[in-house]
């Protein structure tokens, strides 16, 4: 009866215990000496229209959305699928997600008395010898008996959690877990702007391989047109010589820019988890792809956003319910134990009620002395929540930066391609006046060789330029924590 009042009051005040031993989580300040900016330094260079894409500030574990169909490309859009479905990062980001889920689901069970049947240290069944210098079954010493032993037992173990010891360790595989859904998220965004940035990069090298194959065909009508002017005795063999150094100049720029359309190709078919044997792109229009006006988000509205920092939020909180399950260990450590089952000498009554036994008592634990373990392990969960919270600032830190070089890109590249789209239309201008001036006999070849030059630069940079600015544009959207499902939206789906 005393240890069934003492159960009874044990239960009672593991009932009554309200608060867990360590500190509740509380946010610490993103930044660690100034609060957060109420703009991105960048939003006055950047364009308020907001026809294109909107501002959302959901929250960070929501997918990402299918941004990319802003860039009106229908086989970016086919390989975002293809790499979100098989990319083998994402499988091992999905299975660590589940590995999370799982570690969870077993901080929980901890809650709840675990049962047991069976698995006795000396076995279930088993026949024994007793020493001959103690009594046995009231027989005298002096004698050994050998008998069989026949015992289906059954375990209860609970820890009554007076401490809170079990209450923290779900709530740290709580915050893992949500953070490994942010982490999957990160992933995803990842894989996605990395598809983006190499198949504009693959964009780019086929209009760069368009571009040179037309000079080179223009360069070849020079070549032509001067050795026909040498017959003709209006040229020299300068003339002719600097044509035809022009032409396999150009000539010599192809090789280059196809090893380096292989390669993305290759880089598309890896991230799509395909091999790269065999694996095509599908042919481009002659432009690349416009590039959207991406508009920034509140530097608040980003703490929300970005996958990353939620991630890296969750781990603090998983640090700050370690510090918690460091402290409970200075304290008594209680549990209900019991034992039930039948045991008998003889098969034929193994399961006959006169063959059951019982016994059920509490088990405290009490740590006296531990050459400072106890210490230790605390000082160690300080410390690792200490370095949560900096790796926490430094995320969002990294993650302002990486915004306003975004913000930065986005106006100066477009300022940039303007200025290179007039020198593009100079140089051709150019070119024109020179090849004009070369056949009414008023300049040398050299003046028109020097004209091609310019203009086949010009025209590889603008389209590098393009290319460019459709990265800086990923990087951007990357940065901002990707965007939601809709037509042109970074909108919260419905």
């Amino acid at each position: 009866m005393k240890i069934v009042s003492f159960i009874s009051a044990i239960t009672v005040a593991a009932g009554l215990a309200g608060c867990a031993v360590g500190p509740d989580y509380k946010r610490p300040a993103a930044l660690p000496r100034q609060p957060v900016p109420e703009k991105f330094s960048g939003d006055a260079a950047v364009s308020t229209n907001q026809g294109i894409w909107k501002v959302a500030a959901p929250s960070a574990h929501l997918p990402r959305g299918e941004w990319w169909q802003n860039f009106g490309d229908s086989e970016l859009n086919r390989l975002e699928t293809l790499a979100l479905t098989n990319n083998q990062n994402l499988v091992a980001a999905a299975d660590r997600f589940a590995e999370s889920r799982a570690l969870a689901s077993a901080a929980n069970a901890n809650f709840y008395p675990q049962l047991t049947a069976g698995g006795t240290p000396s076995g279930d069944i088993n026949r024994q010898q007793t020493s001959a210098n103690q009594p046995f079954l009231g027989k005298p010493a002096g004698k050994s008996f050998t008998y069989d032993n026949f015992t289906a037992p059954i375990y209860l173990g609970w820890e009554i959690d007076l401490w809170g010891r079990v209450r923290r360790q779900s709530e740290a595989a709580h915050a893992r877990f949500v953070a490994s859904v942010d982490d999957y998220e990160s992933a995803r965004l990842a894989v996605a702007a990395e598809v983006a940035n190499d198949f504009f990069a693959f964009r780019t090298l086929e209009n760069e391989y368009t571009v040179v194959t037309n000079t080179i065909e223009a360069y070849r009508r020079s070549l032509e047109l001067t050795q026909n002017r040498r017959r003709g005795g209006v040229a020299s063999d300068l003339d002719v010589s600097q044509a035809a150094t022009q032409l396999h100049s150009a000539e010599t720029q192809l090789p280059d820019i196809k090893l380096n359309r292989a390669q993305m190709l290759h880089a598309l078919a890896v991230l799509c988890g395909e091999s790269p044997s065999g694996f095509v792109v599908a042919p481009g229009a002659s432009k690349v792809a416009t590039v959207p006006e991406v508009p920034p988000s509140l530097p608040s509205e980003l703490l929300e956003h970005r996958p990353d920092i939620a991630a890296a939020e969750r781990h603090m909180a998983a640090a700050n319910a370690d510090v918690g399950v460091a402290k409970t260990a200075f304290f008594p450590a209680v549990r209900l134990n019991g034992l039930a089952g039948f045991q008998s000498v003889d098969s034929g009554s193994w399961f006959e009620w006169p063959s059951r036994f019982w016994s059920v008592g509490p088990s405290v634990q009490l740590p006296l002395f531990t050459g400072g373990l106890n210490r230790a392990h605390l000082a160690l969960a300080h410390a690792a929540y200490d370095e949560t919270v900096a790796n926490y600032r430094q995320t969002v830190l990294s993650a302002f930066g990486e915004v306003e070089d975004g913000l930065a890109a986005q106006q100066l590249l477009a300022e940039k391609w303007t200025a290179e789209n007039a020198t593009v239309i100079a140089a051709r201008r150019t070119l024109e006046i020179a090849s004009n001036r070369y056949k009414s006999g008023l300049v040398t070849y050299l003046d028109v060789a020097t004209a091609q030059a310019d203009a086949l630069l010009h025209e590889r940079t603008l389209v590098q330029l393009q290319g460019t600015r459709l990265t800086a544009s990923v990087n951007l959207v990357k940065a901002l924590g990707g965007g939601w499902a809709g037509t042109n939206s970074l909108a919260a789906p419905k």
